[in-house]
């Protein structure tokens, strides 16, 4: 349940950053009142934590839910 939480949220993150990227568009700040509006911060920090936490899949193995085996 964490995981899919923190990819969703990395996923967010990743879009956020490409509006940034493209077209100078802040959609976090756009909708919570500028970067340094203390909801954006909260946004943004959260959305780093599950980023960092998203790390540790790239160090777990796998197990399948049918077979019970690594893949």
């Amino acid at each position: 349940m964490m995981d899919r939480i923190s990819l969703l949220l990395s996923i967010i993150g990743g879009i956020n950053w490409l509006l940034v990227g493209l077209f100078r568009f802040d959609l976090v700040a756009y909708l919570f009142g500028g970067q340094a509006a203390t909801v954006s911060r909260v946004i943004y920090t959260i959305v780093g934590v599950a980023a960092l936490w998203c790390i540790s899949l790239l160090f777990r193995e796998r197990v399948g839910a049918a077979d019970g085996e690594a893949r």
